[in-house]
């Protein structure tokens, strides 16, 4: 079979080496999907140099290699230093060197294959977490000391529910517990768990919710780990214990809620007191309250005793007399002041009464004395404001005149 080459396309301008290189850098690093890339394989050589450290991932089943650098600056932050010989997971964006025409990959983070994404994953969602405060100790509530009702929320076929509910009977007996069904385990459980805290919330009768499951591997607890539940468990009105049964990892679960127990059983036993101590608690607080009456009847009697020999040593003639005398003084006392004080207010009264005499324009008028008014009533003050021939009333003590000017005779002139 003949081989035919392909009709060729003559550009009208011919490509420089550099501005080819630009073009397929440009493909390259502003492509959305190599921007930030996640990329496993085994580290097949690796070399540190002034700038950072080289190496190759390769992929040993189907002989295909990458280059890849991390820089100094970049070092610090990674999760762990890649070495020969070891798979990884590899985080980081495509980057083409221009001088070597040759692509590599720029790493930003680098993991241990197959648990590693998983534990980058939970660190960066427990920082973002913690920095929004829910994980915050002044967010912690306290358990009521009575619980009267108790919502579980775990699945119907766990071991956990079984050994919650015979500890709480053992505990508590009396106790009301309701139980909200959930997966625990499975990419459903997430959804299912928060719907069942939702649920407690709606029905109100509840005042402690236990989340709870029995042991497992880290992959059955990945559900604990999700964000959904752990709003949820954030935003419940009411404590929530965490009883996952687990004594090595934390999820977040444990930290987002008010108390963390390792298995469900020491949830049940933190949720209630045991009826036991309580008993032998109230028994002792009894005894002690008796033994306090006790003590204050024995001090108050010796007290009573104490003041009935005072009184009786008391002469109770002498002090009854002693007070009279003290009554009298004050009462002399009393009446001198009042004396006083009622000599000078008459003593006011009589001097404000002799300045209103003073005052009067009728006592004036008896001394002999006469008043002038002009013809409109007005009180005449000086000579200047008649004329010869107006008419002016003067009044005396006893009656008044009418009287004509004839002549005027003004005190302040000369001669």
């Amino acid at each position: 079979m003949a081989d035919y080459l392909p009709s060729l396309i003559v550009p009208d301008v011919p490509l420089s080496v550099a501005g080819l290189t630009s073009y397929i850098q440009d493909l390259l690093e502003q492509d959305p999907h190599l921007c930030q890339i996640w990329v496993t394989g085994e580290v097949s050589s690796a070399s540190r140099y002034r700038s950072g450290l080289f190496f190759t991932l390769q992929d040993p089943d189907e002989k295909a290699a990458i280059s890849c650098v991390v820089w100094n600056s970049h070092l610090e932050r990674l999760m762990t230093v890649p070495i020969a010989g070891e798979q990884y997971i590899i985080l980081g964006r495509i980057h083409l060197h221009q001088q070597r025409g040759q692509y590599q990959l720029v790493v930003w983070q680098v993991l241990p294959a197959g648990e590693g994404l998983r534990a980058l994953r939970y660190r960066q969602l427990r920082e973002r977490l913690e920095a929004e405060g829910l994980f915050a100790p002044e967010r912690k509530r306290s358990l009521p000391t009575h619980p009267t009702t108790i919502a579980i929320v775990t699945s119907p076929q766990a071991a956990a529910l079984g050994d919650i509910q015979r500890t709480l009977r053992r505990r508590y007996p009396g106790l009301r517990v309701l139980l909200s069904p959930a997966l625990v385990q499975g990419e459903q459980a997430p959804s299912s768990i928060m719907r069942a805290i939702q649920r407690v919330n709606r029905d109100g009768r509840a005042s402690v919710l236990i989340l709870s499951r029995g042991g497992g591997a880290v992959e059955d607890l990945a559900c604990f780990n999700d964000e959904r539940v752990v709003r949820a468990i954030a935003e419940c009105p009411i404590p929530v214990i965490a009883g996952i049964g687990h004594q090595r990892d934390e999820t977040l679960a444990d930290l987002v809620a008010d108390v963390c127990a390792h298995t469900p059983t020491a949830a049940a036993e933190l949720a209630v007191p045991r009826l036991a101590d309580l008993m032998f608690a109230h028994v002792e607080r009894r005894q002690r309250l008796i033994g306090a009456v006790a003590t204050a009847q024995v001090v108050n009697q010796r007290r009573l005793y104490q003041l009935q020999s005072r009184l009786y040593q008391l002469k109770l003639n002498r002090r009854l007399e002693q007070e009279w005398k003290s009554l009298n003084w004050l009462r002399h006392r009393l009446t001198q002041s009042m004396q006083l004080r009622l000599q000078r207010s008459q003593q006011h009264c009589q001097l404000l009464h002799q300045k209103l005499e003073t005052l009067d324009p009728a006592a004036v008028l008896r001394r002999g004395y006469a008043l002038v008014r002009d013809e409109q009533g007005a009180i005449a003050r000086s000579a200047n404001t008649f004329a010869i021939g107006q008419t002016v009333q003067i009044q005396l003590e006893q009656g008044q005149l009418t009287a004509t000017v004839t002549n005027i005779q003004d005190l302040n002139s000369e001669g």
